[in-house]
């Protein structure tokens, strides 16, 4: 069941577009890519209702799109729980991740306080593989690709990369006990953020296009172990 510190967190979160579909929907993907809705939780109808201050009709308008995206599912007569990715699942997250983020690197034009905010999520990535700290590190990868597609400045793409994170937070839980899984892209990372700067555009969009295909393939690789 939903926590009730992260329904209070939600609650706080309310904004203008509050009460709507499209901002629970947001809300919810939010939590779930910062990794405070894990794989399996059950979403209670009653609770995220009375958290949000919504009806549950318009709960369950949200919960139509978030099944659509693959990020919750309903199981009859059980009820509505987050997503556990499938292996079809993670192929299509990395579909899109190669075609959108290699191309936001080739023609956006970053700013100076994108770029400082690049060096510090590199910044906080060492620093949590150096304490051995995996979900911190999914954190701030997450945050770094995040930040890419931002640099379009495109609030059509934020939001489809906004999906695509809370899709790839559930299926980073696979390998929250897997620290070395996280750490081997740390300093890929960096060098990724270095050519851009260097404006290095198409020597970055090659690198993370391979990276993509290498994280793709040790996620498959550990799923289908289990």
């Amino acid at each position: 069941m939903v926590a009730a510190n992260v329904l209070g967190s939600i609650a706080k979160g309310s904004a203008e577009h509050a009460h709507t579909s499209a901002w629970i929907v947001s809300v919810l993907r939010k939590r779930i890519s910062e990794g405070k809705l894990t794989p399996g939780s059950k979403l209670s109808e009653q609770a995220l209702s009375e958290a949000l201050g919504v009806s549950r009709n318009t709960l369950r308008e949200a919960f139509a799109i978030l099944s659509n995206e693959s990020i919750i599912t309903r199981i009859p007569n059980r009820g509505v729980f987050v997503a556990r990715p499938s292996v079809e699942d993670i192929r299509e997250i990395y579909r899109v991740r190669r075609m959108l983020e290699p191309a936001a690197i080739l023609w956006a034009s970053p700013t100076p306080a994108q770029i400082k905010h690049l060096h510090e999520i590199i910044a906080s990535a060492r620093t949590a593989r150096d304490a051995g700290a995996s979900g911190s590190m999914a954190t701030a990868n997450q945050r770094l690709h995040q930040e890419l597609v931002a640099m379009c400045g495109s609030p059509t793409l934020d939001t489809v990369m906004e999906q695509v994170l809370a899709q790839m937070r559930l299926v980073f839980h696979a390998m929250a006990e897997t620290p070395d899984f996280h750490a081997q892209f740390v300093e890929r990372n960096a060098a990724l953020v270095q050519d851009i700067v260097d404006g290095k555009r198409e020597e970055a969009a090659a690198s993370l296009r391979e990276y993509l295909v290498d994280a793709e393939a040790v996620l498959l690789e550990h799923v289908a172990a289990e």
